[in-house]
């Protein structure tokens, strides 16, 4: 990201500030599953890292990225972590990872919370599952001063962007390019049974862009756990199935959209006794449809890797609206630099002003024991507002130093004679 020409840094004073992780760029569905995270194994994650004395943690999980972003003071902190929760190892995260460090890991927690680094330009439902990373680390004691503001700050860009750009208009949702490739394909669509597995977030939103754009009434819904498939079902007006019948009612669907959230494959060949030809659309990460399927000359298989091309049009305005973007996100992230610039030096004024305060109150005990008409009240009210005075003006010339504000902290202990733990 640039700004007037320079790069934007910033750099976390409780250490090195890292983005880890892999995405839909390198890796592909199977090595993404491999280093998938359930819901439910985030906690554990961020516990261990706690253990481990990472102060600051945060992890994302979605079917096109794995991320961790967290303070530390090596990157293999982070990666050895989350390998040792995943099924994925040292060496395949090597092959397609990357590691970004301080101001470049920032920059990408920004496109990556704004839908710029999405698998489908300007997929904003990656804001509110990091929301719900963010208030995870926060319950669990990982959300330091400095993540807690950058999480605020990526919030705010996405709000900016999806309220002043057309780069979230159109739908080009995964459930949306679904519906849109089973209808390019498949003839009297309307009159096909379709049996959808898996109601969670994607089996929902897929479930209702069916209805809306196939017009048809032959949608059977299935889910290991069938309170949750008839919650969805009472609302579309649907068939429930119990989950012990999925083969039969396998072998009666024409199209077969498998949603689930499981991390082992739940669609097997074993399951497949056809009599007429079966589009199988895998939306899950993990693939919860196993390849082997293929084996049967009645299957076709679609992952959701491969429907990220039926919206082109869509995808042509929303780039047009990337600059935009972009200077939003240059906007937001200056007033974040000035904040993490502030909080650098914010010490060093802190501890200046502690030794002029024991200066002063040096001063006023020896004229109080020198002088038998000294005024003590009156000298403590000069003397705090001197005292203020030359701490602001310190302040003022780090915040505007064009030199460097480091050499001017240095300085600035050095003639004061400021001690690293001076508070």
């Amino acid at each position: 990201m640039k700004n007037n020409g320079k790069r934007l840094t910033t750099i976390p004073l409780e250490g090195t500030f890292y983005a880890i992780g892999l995405n839909y760029k390198k890796a592909d569905a199977e090595i993404r599953g491999h280093f998938s995270i359930a819901e439910e194994a985030k906690p554990a994650i961020l516990k261990h890292a706690k253990e481990e004395g990472i102060s600051a943690l945060t992890v994302i999980s979605t079917c096109n990225r794995t991320e961790l972003y967290g303070i530390a003071e090596h990157p293999f902190q982070l990666i050895k972590l989350l390998c040792e929760h995943t099924h994925g190892s040292i060496d395949e995260f090597e092959k397609v990872a990357y590691v970004h460090k301080n101001h470049e890991a920032v920059e990408h927690l920004f496109r990556v919370a704004t839908g710029l680094d999405s698998q489908i330009l300007g997929d904003f439902e990656i804001i509110s599952q990091l929301r719900t990373s963010f208030r995870l680390s926060k319950k669990l004691g990982l959300m330091s001063p400095y993540l807690e503001r950058l999480a605020n700050a990526v919030i705010q860009a996405s709000k900016r962007i999806k309220n002043e750009t057309g780069i979230s208009t159109g739908a080009t949702s995964v459930s949306f390019a679904a519906v849109q490739y089973i209808m390019a394909r498949v003839p009297y669509v309307s009159e096909k049974n379709i049996l959808l597995f898996g109601t969670g977030k994607i089996g929902r939103n897929t479930c209702e862009n069916l209805i809306k754009h196939t017009k048809n009434e032959h949608i059977t819904l299935i889910n290991r756990t069938k309170t949750k498939a008839e919650a969805v079902a009472g609302k579309f007006n649907l068939i429930v199935k119990d989950y012990a019948n999925i083969q039969s009612e396998i072998s009666q669907s024409d199209i077969l959209i498998v949603a689930t959230g499981a991390q082992q494959p739940t669609i097997s060949k074993e399951l497949l006794y056809l009599k007429k030809p079966l589009l199988i659309l895998d939306l899950s990460i993990p693939r919860n449809v196993a390849t082997e399927v293929k084996e049967n000359k009645l299957v076709t298989l679609i992952h959701l890797d491969e429907l990220s091309s039926v919206t082109d049009k869509t995808l042509e305005h929303r780039a047009s609206q990337i600059p935009r973007a972009e200077v939003i996100i240059n906007e937001i992230l200056t007033d974040f630099n000035s904040w993490t610039e502030h909080r650098k030096f914010a010490p060093t004024i802190k501890a200046l002003k502690s030794k002029l305060s024991e200066i002063k109150s040096n001063e006023i005990d020896f004229q109080r024991k020198k002088r038998s008409d000294f005024n003590e009240e009156q000298a403590e009210i000069i003397s705090d507002r001197i005292i203020q005075k030359i701490t602001t003006h310190f302040a003022n010339h780090l915040k505007d130093d064009a030199a460097s504000t480091q050499e001017s902290m240095e300085l600035i202990h050095r003639v004061f004679q400021l001690s690293k733990t001076n508070p």
